[in-house]
């Protein structure tokens, strides 16, 4: 049981890894979406985030089911709701969830008032989860091998990982001139809790001798192997602490450590002809606290009469064997995981040029702006087995001097059909943001293969002629 809660605990810890924000990038009204590229033409005098309140986003999706296939109220058993899924799954198909609490944020210009060199920093805790559709094991779970002697389970189905991390950050962007912006970021990582299970291997084959149907040739090769770090004491019987409350500490305070930075750039083509580009969390966590590996390596080969497996018949020779060729070891060795590197571009045009009612002043500084802007984006990030890849449209348009909308629309694994809204908006000092994914899907979200949502307040301030 305390194992369950533990896994509860790690799966919703603070709110319930498709990772793509294409809402946020380069909404540059928006302070966080330096976030998503460091090197976005973002300016103020300074700003600072709501603390626990300037970015708070969920993103959850999956590419295979959603939680109608599995709960809907039908008359379908759920085992056969859970069959079907499984039948309609491959292995590449999966589950991913992505909870981001923005702690405190900041940044300030350096360098005098006409400086246009900023830095930026901030903390946020991080949930990551990623699981693909462990296929070929689901069918022997559900249906045994009976009607699949000669088939080969594969073992490298079994493939997850799961992790809380806090992430203390400091940036630095410069305009370097009219038409190019350079930004960079590092990152300090703190891994609370880590389990990883990604590079597993073998098979499971049951065979049958020609003209001898209760004699069989069972073959099973196994390379699993379970990382796990700041996870290994709450599953001890001896404990008796809050495990919630020591996730926690340990993600703030004694977690395993790691490295990381995120670059970008602006580049304009022409007044109107923007280009961007990023690279964020290309980084590494070195588990060091609290580790333990568990493997399960070896091979074990049954031929026989197929044994039968009840309380009167238990083959203890048999479990005793196997065992001994595939023995369950724990091992205490540090390792080291890779953050999911995510890789974002975009090229943008911009029309319908505008005059605030600040363009005309005495010092002659007359910034050119326009209302509407259209383009694409491009979305890529590392995963196990394959990159996650989205494409976007998106238009934006500034309704008001200090209010701006986006729309988008998205295609990628989880969806075709993925149109997105974002709202901006300043009243006084006081910025705030709305920004949600998957809009249509909203009047059912039990149906939807994927939700996202972000929301967030700033107090914004520039210098009166800015």
């Amino acid at each position: 049981m305390r194992k369950v809660y533990l896994i509860l605990v790690l799966a919703f810890q603070i709110s319930s890894f498709a990772q793509n924000k294409e809402v946020l990038y380069n909404f540059t009204s928006i302070p966080q979406s330096s976030l998503v590229n460091p090197g976005a033409d973002v300016s103020y005098k300074f700003y600072f985030g709501i603390p626990v309140l300037s970015g708070v986003s969920a993103n959850i999706g999956s590419s295979s089911f959603s939680a109608y296939d599995l709960f809907a109220n039908n008359g379908v058993n759920f085992n056969d709701k859970v069959r079907n899924i499984i039948n309609n799954s491959s292995g590449k198909d999966k589950t991913q969830v992505n909870q981001q609490l923005e702690l405190f944020s900041g940044g300030f210009r350096v360098g005098g008032k006409e400086s246009k060199s900023y830095i930026s920093f901030g903390a946020y805790q991080e949930f990551d989860f990623l699981m693909y559709v462990p296929k070929d094991l689901a069918i022997l779970a559900l249906d045994g091998n009976r009607d699949y002697i000669g088939k080969s389970f594969n073992l490298a189905d079994l493939n997850v990982r799961a992790e809380v991390l806090s992430v203390f950050h400091v940036g630095f962007h410069k305009k370097v001139n009219d038409k190019l912006v350079l930004g960079g970021r590092a990152k300090l990582y703190s891994s609370g809790a880590n389990a990883t299970s990604t590079k597993n291997s073998g098979f499971i084959y049951t065979g049958q001798s020609t003209g001898t149907p209760n004699v069989y040739n069972q073959i099973i090769t196994s390379n699993l192997e379970l990382k796990t770090s700041g996870i290994a004491t709450f599953t001890k019987d001896e404990y008796e602490g809050n495990i919630a409350k020591d996730i926690a500490h340990n993600t703030f305070f004694n977690g395993s450590l790691g490295l990381g930075v995120d670059a970008g750039l602006t580049y304009y083509f022409k007044d109107n002809l923007q280009f961007t580009a990023s690279v964020v969390d290309l980084g590494f966590i070195k588990h060091t606290k609290d580790i333990e590996t568990l493997t399960y390596k070896g091979t074990y080969q049954y031929n026989g009469v197929n044994p039968s497996f009840d309380p009167k018949n238990q083959p203890e020779n048999v479990f005793d064997e196997f065992e001994k060729a595939i023995p369950r070891d724990t091992l205490y060795n540090k390792y080291t995981t890779w953050r999911p590197t995510k890789f974002y571009s975009s090229l943008q045009y911009s029309f319908g040029e505008s005059r605030s009612d600040d363009d005309c002043n005495c010092r002659g500084k007359v910034a050119r702006k326009y209302d509407n802007a259209v383009g694409g984006q491009l979305f890529v990030m590392s995963l196990p087995a394959e990159p996650f890849v989205a494409l976007t449209a998106f238009y934006k348009r500034s309704v008001f001097e200090k209010l701006d909308v986006k729309a988008t629309y998205t295609f990628d694994s989880y969806s075709n059909k993925n149109i997105g809204l974002g709202i901006s908006g300043t009243l006084g000092k006081l910025n705030m943001y709305l920004l949600v994914d998957n809009v249509l899907e909203y009047k059912d979200v039990s149906k939807a293969n994927s939700i996202a949502f972000q929301f967030g307040f700033n107090f914004i301030f520039q210098n009166s002629d800015d």
